[in-house]
Formats: structure tokens, C-alpha cells, sequence
């Protein structure tokens, strides 16, 4: 009996060391539902930080407009264990369009690094732009000041990137055209194509292959400079100085988490987003990368929170 007890505690001890001994994992939280790009650049990432930071999983949160991933993000534990991403929906938009948010995005998170922006892109339909004799983004100015309210242009919803790009441009040129929402991006895109709409914001990605099949004219990028995927496509920036607005994402952990903590995760992550094995895959989604410092990611943050507290309102636009 004797023996049998000497052998029970043994392994348990055995189990508990063995317990101790196994790395701890690390998840990435990610708002949105797998297979988008947001996903694909973070399950990526996990890869490539494996080797400096342990096992890293991929947990998908989606709904709510990104709110409920990422308030899973803010109320985990801060212990570098759970870390997610902050999108432009989630951590500048969102908190002026939904009149509830479950978490405060300026102050429940701690910055780690921007990962990616993609820019988005202003197009027309190709034909339309021939028969109103459009070639740049200013002609499109001057036309819209000489026929107030005869153009239109689609967005994939209230709210919405395209539509909160449209009215910024809209403000900015001091210019008037109707804004037609649509029940996503696709819906949008293929009312531009077809005619039935003149012109709208859409993401790069998704409009190049149109763009090079000459179904749709590409007038300006909506990055302060130009994208080194559309090189030969101005930016609206340089027609109307400071416009700036586009698709970006990067990583956060809740905002209590340990000041080095945060740095060793910075320098993984940095380190990932800089390898060229990331760059080449990034460039097939037309992403470019953004890797920066905790501190600059954070003022990138606040600065977009504060352009989108304006743009939103001015567009009226809410969720609920």
C-alpha cells in the first residue's frame, strides 16, 4: 500500500512538472470571420513569431462591426497571452457610429505595432468617364461643380469605408453628388460596372483586375502618396492637400498589459512584418506593410479616431 501511495505521488508530481514544462500559448484575436485578409495577414504572422514567442493560435470573433472581437481583446487578461487586431472600423470608426460601444477605443487597449494598410481607390466607370470626357480627378471636380447633384456614387453601406471616403472627398472638393448604399462591396462594385452609378471608393484589391481589363478608370489612390502597386495613379492628396484615408490594421493587447511585454511582442512582430517571405505574400493582397513602434502606432490611432469623429458626423451616418 505503502509502495502504490509513493508511486501515486510521483506521478502526480511527474503530471505537474510535465504541466509546468509546456509552452504557453498565445492567441491572436481576430474580429472579423476567417478567410479575409485581415485573417490572412494575422494567421501569417502567428507563423512567422512561433520561433520567439511560442505557439500562437488564431481565434475568430466576428459580428457587431468588428465590437465584439475586439472587446474580447480589451477585457483579457493583460498577462502577453492575448493580443488582436485593431482595425480602422474598429478603433476610429465604430466608436462614432454605433451610439453604444462595449469598450472605449482610445483607452482600453495598448498599442503594439500597425501591421498593414491597403489603400482604396477612386474609380469610374470607364465608359462614363469617356462620355463625360473625365480623364483626372479634377476633371471630376470641375464637372461635378458645373452639373451640381447630376453624379452619383455607390458604397458598400451607411457608414461604410467607401461611403465615409466619399463624403470626406465630397467636403473637400466642395462638390455635391448623391450617395447610393448598397448591402456591401460587391453590390456596389457591380452597380459601378454596370452603369447605374458614376463613381465610388473602393479597395485596391478588389478593383484592380477591373482597373487592368479597362471596365473601370482608376482617377486618384486615397493614401497621402502614391501606392507602389499603382504607381502611375495620383493620389487625391495631391489635388486636395491632406486627404488621407484608406484600409489599415494592427495589433493591440489589453491596455494593463506590462510595458515590456509589450516591447518583446513589438520586436517579434516587427521582425515578422519585415521579412521578406511576409512582403511577397502581403503583395499579392496589395497590402503594404506598416511596422512601427508602439508609440507611433498609438498616435496613428488617436489621429484617426479624431478625423473620423468629423468625417462621421458630417455624414449623419448611424448603426443604431
Amino acid at each position: 500500500m505503502k509502495g502504490l501511495a509513493s508511486l501515486s505521488i510521483a506521478t502526480l508530481a511527474l503530471s505537474s512538472s510535465l504541466a509546468l514544462a509546456q509552452p504557453k500559448v498565445m492567441r491572436i484575436i481576430v474580429p472579423y470571420a476567417p478567410g479575409g485578409p485581415i485573417d490572412v495577414t494575422a494567421r501569417l504572422m502567428a507563423e512567422r513569431v512561433k520561433d520567439s514567442l511560442g505557439p500562437v493560435i488564431i481565434e475568430n470573433r466576428p459580428g457587431g462591426g468588428g465590437n465584439i472581437g475586439a472587446d474580447v481583446i480589451a477585457k483579457a487578461a493583460p498577462d502577453g497571452l492575448t493580443v488582436g487586431i485593431a482595425a480602422v472600423a474598429t478603433h476610429a470608426i465604430n466608436p462614432w457610429l454605433y451610439s453604444r460601444m462595449p469598450y472605449n477605443a482610445a483607452t482600453d487597449f495598448a498599442p503594439i505595432t500597425q501591421m498593414l494598410r491597403v489603400p482604396n481607390v477612386l474609380v469610374m466607370n470607364a465608359d462614363t468617364a469617356k462620355r463625360l470626357n473625365i480623364n483626372s480627378l479634377a476633371d471630376l471636380i470641375q464637372y461635378a461643380k458645373a452639373n451640381p447633384a447630376k453624379l452619383n456614387y455607390a458604397s458598400g453601406g451607411n457608414g461604410s469605408a467607401g461611403h465615409l471616403a466619399g463624403e470626406m472627398f465630397k467636403a473637400q472638393a466642395g462638390i455635391f453628388a448623391v450617395h447610393i448604399p448598397y448591402n456591401g462591396g460587391n453590390p456596389a462594385q457591380l452597380a459601378l460596372l454596370s452603369g447605374q452609378v458614376d463613381f465610388n471608393f473602393d479597395n485596391l484589391a478588389t478593383a484592380s483586375s477591373n482597373i487592368k481589363a479597362g471596365k473601370l478608370k482608376a482617377l486618384a489612390v486615397t493614401t497621402a502618396s502614391r501606392s507602389p502597386v499603382l504607381p502611375e495613379v495620383p493620389a487625391v492628396a495631391e489635388t486636395l492637400k491632406g486627404f488621407s484615408i484608406d484600409t489599415w490594421w494592427g495589433l493591440v493587447a489589453p491596455a494593463a498589459t506590462p510595458k515590456e511585454v509589450i516591447t518583446k511582442l513589438n520586436h517579434a512582430f516587427v521582425a515578422a512584418l519585415n521579412s521578406p517571405e511576409a512582403k511577397t505574400r502581403f503583395a499579392t493582397l496589395m497590402a503594404e506593410p506598416v511596422a512601427n513602434t508602439p508609440e507611433q502606432f498609438g498616435a496613428f490611432m488617436k489621429a484617426e479616431l479624431a478625423k473620423y469623429e468629423k468625417v462621421v458626423k458630417a455624414s449623419g451616418a448611424k448603426v443604431d
